[in-house]
């Protein structure tokens, strides 16, 4: 036999073994489908028995469905909601147990001030208006120090350095002298001495102090003019001072400034005198209060920002120089918004949901429309009412037992 009539003969047999095996299998595989069918047709039969008045998303209970079908929310289906349900209040119940295990925490929705906030960010710097400047007011010597190094914090009236001044001696001495004439000549004798001390760098606190002990005072204590910072230290003990020689430089940390570049966009909300805030990640995020100190008419060619000066309050002199700080710019307000905490609201898509709990224990889902944010905050538009309880912790996990719910009452309506 040939090649070609062998491959004939094989494709002959196959047809013969085909039609036989359909003509055994057949029969019974029409019967089942035919069993399969009837079957199908008594479900339906049953399922139609109950009275469906609506189809529904258990998520968005309020939205209400005239046929079944994909749920337009949420990936799932609708679920039918009978006639004879003997629940057919709007809502997800979780039992109180079960409240607990998810750790579900709710709050008020309340009526209150809103503002849409920008942040800049900035540097923490010296008040230059808030430094003095210790100079020697006679030539002496340092016979004491007090203070050990530059940086180191100083309280106001703190004795700083003790200075032997002699050319004090002789002037506090003359006057001394005068103080035992009497008549006209003597009251211009000692008129004449007081101005001499004057001269040799004495100030009235000083010659008052001559005047009222009788004593001569060579030496004087230099103490701090203000609270602040010793920024600078020029002396040390021993040592020689001329008049005029800077000894100490003192400055203050109350008030003390911000300097930030803010965007020429942002501009607009700022104005000098305007009260603003001030964060730092150094103390835990704790808002200062200050106000617009500085606004130089310049915009910076390459950053495209003002610099800007806040002057801030520090009574506690928690702000330091140099440390990183964050301006809060008040773009936008609303002073009588709908409230509700930012964590409260679930977004699916351009959807806003926030879960609320009915009079009956049940948690609703409320589509909202949101207006402002802030930080911890968002103004709510329509959607919701003041004094409505909303979820605020475990709001994801009620979205996951209503979808499980759901898919629940599904299974069970397809069960047979």
């Amino acid at each position: 036999m040939s090649r070609t009539n062998k491959v004939i003969t094989i494709i002959v047999l196959a047809v013969l073994i085909g039609s036989g095996a359909w003509y055994f299998f057949a029969p019974s595989h029409t019967m089942s489908m035919t069993a399969d069918m009837h079957h199908g047709g008594a479900d339906h039969d049953s399922s139609e028995q109950r009275n469906v008045l609506y189809w529904h998303d258990p998520m968005v209970p309020g939205q209400r469905f005239d046929k079944p079908g994909p749920s337009p929310f949420m990936d799932m289906q609708l679920v039918p909601v009978y006639a004879d349900d003997s629940d057919t209040s709007e809502g997800v119940s979780i039992s109180a147990q079960t409240q607990q295990n998810l750790g579900i925490r709710t709050t008020v929705v309340r009526m209150g001030e809103i503002s849409k906030e920008a942040v800049v960010q900035g540097n923490v710097v010296w008040n230059e208006h808030a430094i003095d400047v210790i100079s020697a007011r006679a030539t002496g010597f340092i016979e004491r120090l007090y203070v050990r190094a530059a940086m180191e914090a100083v309280k106001q009236g703190q004795a700083l350095a003790e200075i032997y001044v002699p050319a004090w001696i002789a002037v506090q001495e003359e006057y001394l002298l005068t103080r035992e004439l009497g008549g006209e000549i003597g009251q211009q004798l000692k008129s004449g001495a007081k101005q001499r001390m004057r001269v040799a760098g004495m100030t009235d606190s000083q010659i008052a102090e001559v005047v009222r002990d009788g004593k001569v005072h060579a030496r004087v204590t230099i103490r701090a003019p203000r609270s602040g910072v010793l920024s600078e230290l020029n002396v040390r003990a021993g040592e020689t001072v001329n008049l005029g020689m800077p000894l100490f430089r003192i400055s203050g940390l109350n008030p003390i400034w911000l300097d930030a570049n803010v965007p020429e966009s942002l501009m607009s909300s700022l104005h000098l005198g305007d009260s603003v805030e001030v964060t730092t990640v150094a103390r835990g995020n704790k808002r200062y209060s200050g106000k617009v100190a500085l606004l130089p008419p310049e915009i910076d060619q390459v950053t495209r920002a003002q610099r800007v000066r806040i002057e801030l309050a520090n009574p506690r002199d928690e702000l330091l120089p140099g440390m990183f700080a964050s301006l809060v710019i008040k773009q936008n307000s609303v002073a009588d918004a709908l409230l509700v905490p930012t964590e409260a609201i679930i977004t699916t898509g351009s959807r806003k949901i926030v879960f609320s709990v009915n009079e009956d224990g049940k948690f609703s889902p409320n589509t909202i429309t949101a207006g402002l944010e802030s930080d911890t905050e968002t103004e709510v538009l329509s959607g919701l009412s003041a004094g409505q309880k909303v979820v605020t912790s475990g709001q994801f996990l009620v979205d996951s037992e209503a979808s499980l719910k759901g898919v629940m009452s599904r299974m069970q309506e397809s069960a047979p």
